[in-house]
């Protein structure tokens, strides 16, 4: 299943906000929220991963091989997951401030702006480690991207597994995030129980 290109307004108000997929919020994204009694258990599991998927801008198969390696990995299934997702490249300029969305990031990192520790880095689902430090190419039309969306965006509270040096237009990586500053509200056991009904162990 190909990445979703269609209408973002449509998925909020389905799913509640999706801070990854849009900035914008329409008046009516808790209308589905009212309906919630009358779910199936089957349903809610599905817009729990579906919150997932289109939050973070990730393919049916991208979002299936990143719960194949969190089940084989240590620690629980659900927090390994996010962990896996969170440390995306794509992610982390969006969490840093540098585009106001992670399809924005995405376009950045496949334009080549962006090094990882030096080297041109322009795949999006690269996975960021400790210490890891993101920089802006040093080019006028580069840097003029990432001022625009540091002069438009408003200064949100950094998690702590991130450092942001504004004037340097760099980021630094310091740990792997913790699981309760994964910026959206998501209750990923649900993700967790949709999978392992859906795949054979």
């Amino acid at each position: 299943m190909s990445r979703y290109r269609g209408p973002r307004f449509k998925k909020i108000r389905r799913l509640g906000a999706l801070p990854g997929l849009t900035n914008k919020n329409p008046k009516n994204s808790l209308r589905n929220q009212l309906h919630f009694r009358n779910k199936s258990r089957y349903r809610i599991r599905l817009e729990e991963k579906q919150k997932l998927r289109f939050h973070y801008g990730l393919t049916e198969r991208q979002l299936l091989n990143y719960f194949r390696i969190a089940r084989k990995a240590k620690g629980p299934t659900g927090q390994v997951l996010l962990q896996l997702i969170e440390m995306r490249l794509d992610n982390i300029i969006f969490r840093l401030g540098m585009t106001s969305t992670i399809p924005g990031a995405r376009q950045l990192v496949n334009h080549r702006h962006v090094l990882v520790n030096g080297h041109k880095v322009d795949i999006p689902s690269y996975r960021c480690k400790p210490q890891d430090i993101i920089t802006v190419r040093d080019a006028q039309k580069s840097r003029a991207l990432i001022k625009k969306s540091f002069d438009s965006l408003p200064h949100a509270k950094l998690p702590k597994h991130l450092t942001l040096y504004p004037y340097q237009n760099k980021g630094l990586v310091n740990q792997i995030i913790d699981s309760k500053w994964v910026g959206l509200k998501i209750k990923e056991l649900l993700v967790v129980e949709y999978y392992s009904r859906q795949t054979k162990t």
